[in-house]
């Protein structure tokens, strides 16, 4: 058996391999993803350690296998590399002060404040109500990063008055849902911070990198609803009675909008003019919320402790599955798993760009199944030594440093916008239909969020032709 077997696989391909099936197999089963990877590595181990250890194994005879060299007491030292990496790790302060960030400017009544505003501005328009819900999305997503509070938010506030004015449900709910989904993408993010621990890249040059392609995937989605007004207008009536708009309108939403924009300002110009490390902007930003909620009258102390909370089980969830993580990427690698993946991926074609592509794919498809977190810190550093390897012609203008890194991981951002929005793991469905109203089922979403989706596509190949949209705004923040 072991024979036949060799003559595809080695047996070191079919542990990998195994590995992997067995996390996609505990995933199904509902358990924790954290648990799921702890599982799966601590198994792995046991294996290793009582069927494939030269010297106590019955079938070290028998079987052929790339010893491991792993057993339960060398894990004790794993523990210090863990927290050496993870919990004392400086850029990954930012991670929860982003996410408190996010949650009290959600609390604070400014994206309220901009519904109520643009909508008297936008709203005679045919699809006025789909561009206000994007302008806000993209405003949102410059100033929160937390994809759960600003798709429940949006569909709070707009749905029911989409519904109202007869909105098609399917072009409603997949405005809203990608509008929402902006915020992982266009910095700051919390994906972005996580990818530059992962990737060991400046997070300042991923936030400076992902700023064009976000606000490219926004314009695409604000061309698409124009142009669908236009082809169906009857998917996004004008409303019958609409009041004249002058001046008392305009400045009402220059109101609105001015403070998310001076906090988006305080967060990255402090980091674009080197006035403040990302983690620092961090700081600024969770204070920059915190007073925006003081000044509209919402912060109280039950808002503040249920920000912190949610911070605190946001956070915790995170590092939790980051820990998880790096134990289950260490007895892989102990397998041989990286060289492996990097071998498989490699072989696959000779040219370059084409195997940028193809891990691509690889991650559009994992985007069906896992949640982004999982995908950038598992995924990640194994592609890491293969995009180095491949030796890209990524212009750097002389000032980025690791601009192929740079641009591969905006390249993964966009391609994991995908994953809030394909069923059945895409997140941002199932938080907008907590909030819908009687009436609108998950079909309607999963038909809503088809031609979104191919948009995010097309931005994912114009990121993909235009490399400089990446590298140009880093080298420029870098060569003054």
């Amino acid at each position: 058996m072991f024979e036949f077997l060799g003559q595809f696989l080695t047996l070191n391909e079919i542990a990998v391999m195994a590995m992997f099936a067995t996390f996609i197999w505990m995933l199904f089963r509902g358990i924790p993803v954290a648990m799921a990877l702890v599982g799966v590595s601590l198994i792995f181990v046991l294996i290793a350690e009582f069927f494939l250890d030269p010297y106590r194994s019955f079938f070290r005879d028998i079987i052929e296998f790339d010893r491991t060299g792993i057993n339960y007491q060398r894990l004790q030292a794993l523990s210090g590399r863990l927290f050496g990496n993870i919990v004392k790790n400086p850029v990954l302060v930012a991670l929860p002060m982003f996410i408190f960030m996010g949650l009290m400017l959600d609390q604070s009544g400014v994206a309220q404040r901009m519904m109520h505003a643009m909508q008297k501005l936008f709203g005679a328009l045919r699809g006025g109500l789909s561009l206000t819900v994007l302008l806000i999305g993209i405003i949102l997503a410059a100033s929160t990063g937390v994809i759960g509070a600003s798709v429940t938010l949006l569909g709070v506030m707009a749905l029911p008055a989409m519904m109202k004015q007869n909105y098609s449900k399917p072009i409603a709910t997949g405005t809203i849902a990608s509008a929402g989904t902006l915020g992982i993408l266009i910095p700051p993010s919390i994906m972005l911070v996580i990818m530059s621990d992962q990737l060991a890249i400046s997070l300042g040059d991923l936030f400076m990198g992902a700023l064009f392609p976000g606000l490219i995937l926004g314009g695409l989605y604000i061309v698409f609803i124009v142009i669908y007004g236009f082809i169906n207008p009857d998917a996004m009536p004008a409303p019958e009675k609409a009041g004249k708009v002058g001046w008392p309108e305009v400045r009402e939403v220059l109101l609105a909008v001015v403070p998310p924009m001076f906090l988006i300002l305080l967060v990255l110009g402090s980091i674009f003019a080197g006035f403040a490390t990302p983690t620092e902007a961090s700081g600024l930003g969770a204070l920059g919320a915190t007073l925006l909620a003081l000044a509209n009258g919402k912060l109280n102390f039950r808002v503040l402790r249920d920000v912190s909370r949610s911070t605190l089980n946001t956070s915790g969830y995170i590092v939790g599955i980051f820990l998880a993580a790096n134990f289950f990427a260490y007895v892989l690698r102990r397998y041989g798993g990286d060289e492996i993946v990097q071998h498989m991926v490699l072989s696959a074609f000779d040219d370059p760009y084409m195997t940028v592509a193809f891990i691509l794919f690889i991650v559009f498809l994992l985007g069906f199944l896992l949640d982004w977190i999982e995908i950038t810190i598992i995924i990640m550093p194994l592609m890491l030594p293969i995009i180095l390897s491949l030796e890209l012609a990524v212009p750097g203008f002389d000032q980025v440093r690791d601009p192929s890194v740079v641009w591969f991981a905006i390249l993964v951002a966009v391609t994991l916008q995908t994953s809030f929005l394909t069923p059945p793991v895409g997140f941002a469905l199932f938080y907008l239909k907590g909030v819908c109203p009687p009436g609108v089922t998950l079909g309607h979403i999963y038909k809503g969020i088809i031609p979104f989706v191919m948009l995010q596509l097309l931005g994912l190949f114009i990121v993909f032709e235009f490399p400089a949209l990446t590298t140009w705004l880093p080298s420029v923040a870098y060569g003054n």
